[in-house]
C-alpha cells in the first residue's frame, strides 16, 4: 500500500508552548472586551435618530417595547471572569463579615515578633542538634551541586536546612497532660470529652490554647495549635514565616526560602516539606480559600494548593473576588505602614514574583490538561510515571479522616458490625 493511501496524522505539538499562547489569548480577549464597551454605548445613542414631525404623521406607531430588567440585561459572569479584578470595598453583609474574620486572623502572626517570646522559644529548642543536622545537610547539598557543575546552586540553602531540621524535631515531640490554669494561659475554649467505655465514663478536658507559650509547655493540640507553635519556632531561628488559614478547617505554615526566592509549604502535623498539592491531590480535600498571614500582610494563596479548581475546588462565595483583593490589600497596608521604604519596595517585588508564580500554576495545569487530549478530542490517560504519587493524611484515625473528606482515595475501614465473619483457620 502506498503512502498516498494512508491517513495523515496531525503534527504533534509541544504543550509547553500553550502557556504563552493562552496568555496572549487572554490579553486579546480583555482588550477586545474593553474596546467594545464605548462602541456599544455610542451605537445605542445614535443608532435611532429622532424622526421629523411630518414623517411621524404618516408613519405607523412602532410596537411597544417590552420592559427590560436591568439586572437581567447585564452580561453574565462567565463573560467577565477574565477581566482584570479592580479592588472594591465590601458592601453586603457577607463580605463585611468575611473582612472582619480575616482582619482578626491577621493579628495572630504579630505574636511571632515578640522578642521575649522568641527568647523563651529558643530556650526550648535543642539548638545544637538543629544546627548540627542543618550543617550536615547543607554540606551534602553543596557537594551534590558541585558534582553536577561549577555554577550549579544547591537546591536548598543553609536557612532552609535549619527549618527542615526543626520540622523533623518538632514532628517527634511527645504529648503531655494540660496544666490546670487554662483560662489564665489563654485557652480560647475547652472541649470536654467522655470515655465511651461503660466501665470508665470519665471526662477529659481539652483546652484549645491560643497562647504560644502555653502550647510550648503543654505540647498538646490539633493542627491549629501545632501550626501556631511551629511557626513561632521557625521565626525564633530566623525564618520568615506565614500562618496559612484554610476555610475548610486546616492550618499550616509557609517559610520563605531566600535560596529559591519563594514561599515553601511546611506542615508540622504531617512532617511535609514543599508539597503544596498534598491536601487536594493526596488527601482528596476540596478547598475554597487558603489565606496566608504574616507580619507583612495577607495573601490569597489558594492557587498554590488547588491547581485544578474544577476537581478540587469549592465555591468561593464568602465575598466577590474584587472584594477579597481589596481586603488583602487593606491588611498589607496596615502591616507595612511602619516599614522602611526599602522594605516596602522589596515586599512589592516579592508580591509581583509570587503572583506570577501563582498564575503559572493555573496555566501549567491547563496546559497539562490540554496536552493529555488525544487526536479524537477525548481526554487520554496520563503516561505511566507522569503523575506524582502523593501521600494520604497520616494524622488522625481513618474514620475521622474519612468523615472530613481527607482520606484520599481509600474508603474508611468497616465498623465491627459490618465486618464479614471470620472463617476457621483465618
Amino acid at each position: 500500500m502506498s503512502d498516498e493511501g494512508r491517513p495523515q496524522l496531525p503534527p504533534r505539538f509541544d504543550p509547553r508552548d500553550l502557556t504563552q499562547q493562552f496568555e496572549q489569548l487572554l490579553r486579546t480577549r480583555r482588550l477586545n472586551a474593553l474596546a467594545e464597551r464605548p462602541r456599544s454605548r455610542q451605537s445605542s445613542q445614535y443608532s435611532s435618530p429622532t424622526p421629523s414631525r411630518q414623517s411621524s404623521r404618516h408613519a405607523p406607531h412602532p410596537p411597544p417595547r417590552p420592559s427590560v430588567d436591568t439586572h437581567s440585561a447585564l452580561p453574565p459572569y462567565a463573560s467577565l471572569r477574565n477581566m482584570p479584578k479592580i479592588p472594591s470595598p465590601p458592601q453586603d453583609t457577607n463580605s463585611i463579615r468575611f473582612r472582619s474574620q480575616l482582619l482578626s486572623l491577621s493579628h495572630g502572626p504579630q505574636k511571632y515578633e515578640n522578642a521575649g517570646l522568641l527568647d523563651e522559644a529558643l530556650a526550648v529548642i535543642p539548638l545544637d542538634r538543629i544546627y548540627g543536622e542543618a550543617e550536615d545537610e547543607s554540606q551534602l547539598l553543596q557537594a551534590q551541586a558541585a558534582s553536577i557543575g561549577p555554577n550549579v546552586k544547591p537546591e536548598w540553602g543553609y536557612q532552609d536546612c535549619v527549618i527542615r531540621a526543626l520540622l523533623k524535631w518538632f514532628k517527634g515531640l511527645g504529648m503531655s497532660p494540660p496544666t490546670p490554669d487554662e483560662s489564665a494561659r489563654g485557652a480560647a475554649r475547652v472541649e470536654l470529652y467522655r470515655c465511651s467505655d461503660d466501665a470508665c465514663r470519665a471526662y477529659e478536658r481539652f483546652p484549645r490554647y491560643g497562647d504560644v507559650w502555653a502550647l510550648l509547655q503543654t505540647r498538646r493540640g490539633r493542627c491549629g495549635e501545632w501550626a501556631n507553635c511551629f511557626s513561632m519556632l521557625c521565626r525564633a531561628v530566623g525564618g520568615r514565616v506565614r500562618w496559612v488559614w484554610n476555610a475548610e478547617d486546616h492550618v499550616w505554615t509557609e517559610v520563605y526560602s531566600e535560596q529559591q526566592r519563594r514561599w515553601i509549604h511546611v506542615d508540622s502535623c504531617e512532617g511535609a516539606w514543599d508539597n503544596p498539592r498534598l491536601y487536594a491531590e493526596g488527601w482528596g480535600k476540596k478547598m475554597s480559600y487558603c489565606i496566608a498571614f504574616s507580619a507583612d500582610g495577607a495573601t490569597d494563596v489558594t492557587r498554590r494548593y488547588v491547581r485544578d479548581a474544577s476537581k478540587h475546588g469549592l465555591d468561593r462565595n464568602r465575598c466577590p473576588e474584587e472584594v477579597l483583593v481589596w481586603i488583602t490589600d487593606e491588611i498589607k497596608k496596615l502591616r507595612r505602614e511602619n516599614a522602611s521604604k526599602e522594605d516596602r519596595r522589596r515586599l512589592i517585588i516579592e508580591d509581583h514574583r509570587e503572583e506570577k508564580e501563582l498564575r503559572g500554576y493555573v496555566l501549567g495545569a491547563l496546559a497539562a490538561e490540554i496536552g493529555r487530549i488525544n487526536i479524537s478530542g477525548q481526554p487520554a490517560a496520563p503516561p505511566a510515571g507522569e503523575e506524582q504519587k502523593l501521600p494520604e493524611r497520616v494524622s488522625g484515625d481513618r474514620a475521622w479522616r474519612a468523615a472530613r473528606g481527607e482520606a484520599g482515595n481509600h474508603p474508611p475501614p468497616p465498623r465491627d458490625d459490618e465486618r464479614p465473619p471470620r472463617r476457621e483457620g483465618q
